[in-house]
């Protein structure tokens, strides 16, 4: 007798079967040991943790959430904490993919029998999601850890359903706001199957997690529509571990050229178009004494070197992906991260420990890293012009492009340090357990 399909993640159906138009009927709903939860035994105070963390993308990875995870991992195991990091490369490629070649045509006939069609899109990331899941039950024992912290709206769907058999505290940390930002830049359309799809799963995320822990106070607002409650949100600003040895030593002289970096992922939403097109706006008592070195790669790296040479950008220099990004800070004078839509960088928390000027835009929570005038200066998202005034007075103001480094560093060493995000996280954690009585009195 052939089994029934169990479709995964069915409180996603009931909101396509709103989109729809159609009257919910109930899924198959397994009936396993989810049944059975798991009790933790309280324990002394001094006991050190062991925590889950997981995320939806490949790690390691180049990017900030790739570092974010390192950071975290790094500094809570420096306590003495266990920590196990999870993602979906570190599972068997040919078990993965026997599993595709099952599930991906089970999810397109649900959904043609159900809804007439199916969405290449849904279809992916739900054959994704379930698949990660089954791996995890596979291969994880989900019983030996206190807290489970997902990186993403995925994993918190997936960690939340397996949690309902453990019923361990879950932690969650968006690094972005996954729909908004897709309905921002066009990827999805308003009022899409997409939009409503991913909403669903954002909502759920939220309904899982006992706590979120966000990246600054820009993530709260959009949170809350999302019925997140201010109560069950913290606010941590990412601490790395940045040795002193990278600090820029400011040595302009009428003889040395400036150093502007930008550093980020070659992508459209970081803005490199709008760096170039302000450089070319500049009178050449200013960009000839200057050098511009691009750091990173990705889909727009060949129209911004046909950018550079039509607006005859000669100062221009595309490094790549490199793995010495402190050490080209360190003889950096100028940053510039020209972002049209990001939530904290690293890369601005990197050039603030080094006591760089950083030019920025206040997307996100870049503002709560960059204080405008006194830790750098910010304009406003895609405008080329006034992100060439600001160069301008930089480049031709080495007393006050000196100064406002010197005070982001100070920042820097205050608030944006390893130590302090995970004495913060570490109270956060601590705080989720007592609360459930984990702790002896």
């Amino acid at each position: 007798m052939k089994k029934r399909f169990e479709f995964p993640y069915p409180y996603v159906i009931k909101t396509m079967d709103k989109y729809f138009g159609i009257q919910s009927f109930s899924l198959q709903k397994k009936k396993s040991a989810v049944q059975e939860r798991y009790t933790q035994k309280k324990v002394s105070k001094k006991k050190n943790l062991s925590i889950l963390i997981a995320t939806f993308w490949d790690y390691p990875h180049t990017g900030g959430l790739s570092n974010y995870i390192t950071a975290l991992s790094e500094g809570l195991r420096k306590q003495g904490h266990h920590v196990d990091i999870i993602s979906p490369n570190q599972f068997s490629k040919s078990r993965v993919e026997k599993m595709r070649e099952v599930v991906v045509p089970q999810l397109k006939n649900f959904f043609k029998t159900r809804y007439g069609s199916y969405n290449n899109t849904i279809v992916k990331n739900h054959r994704n999601m379930y698949i990660y899941e089954r791996m995890l039950l596979e291969n994880i024992n989900f019983k030996k850890y206190d807290i489970f912290h997902a990186q993403d709206l995925f994993t918190a769907n997936i960690l939340g359903r397996i949690n309902e058999r453990y019923g361990k505290k879950m932690l969650f940390t968006p690094h972005g706001m996954y729909t908004f930002n897709r309905l921002k830049f066009g990827i999805f359309k308003k009022g899409s199957l997409e939009e409503f799809y991913h909403t669903a799963l954002e909502r759920k995320a939220i309904e899982f997690a006992d706590h979120l822990i966000i990246l600054s106070d820009s993530f709260r607002r959009p949170l809350i529509q999302l019925e997140a409650k201010q109560k069950n949100m913290t606010t941590v600003l990412t601490g790395i571990d940045y040795p002193d040895k990278y600090r820029t030593e400011n040595t302009s002289s009428a003889h040395k050229k400036i150093v502007i970096t930008c550093v980020a992922r070659l992508g459209p939403r970081k803005g490199h178009n709008i760096l170039l097109d302000a450089l070319s706006q500049m009178e050449r008592k200013y960009t000839d004494n200057v050098k511009l070195l691009i750091v990173g790669d990705g889909e727009m790296r060949h129209t911004l070197e046909e950018q550079v040479n039509n607006l005859n950008l000669s100062m221009v220099e595309f490094l790549g992906e490199r793995d010495d990004v402190p050490d080209i800070l360190s003889k950096t004078d100028i940053f510039v991260l020209p972002t049209l839509n990001d939530s904290l960088p690293i890369s601005i928390i990197e050039a603030m420990h080094s006591g760089i000027c950083v030019i920025s835009t206040p997307s996100g929570g870049i503002p709560e890293l960059v204080n405008h005038s006194k830790t750098g200066i910010l304009v406003e998202a895609g405008d080329a012009n006034k992100l060439a005034r600001a160069l301008k007075y930089v480049i031709g103001n080495q007393q006050a492009r000196e100064q406002l480094g010197k005070n982001a560093r100070k920042f820097a060493k205050k608030y944006l340090t390893r130590e302090t995000m995970i004495a913060n996280i570490e109270q956060i954690y601590k705080k989720c357990l007592d609360e459930e009585g984990f702790y002896e009195s």
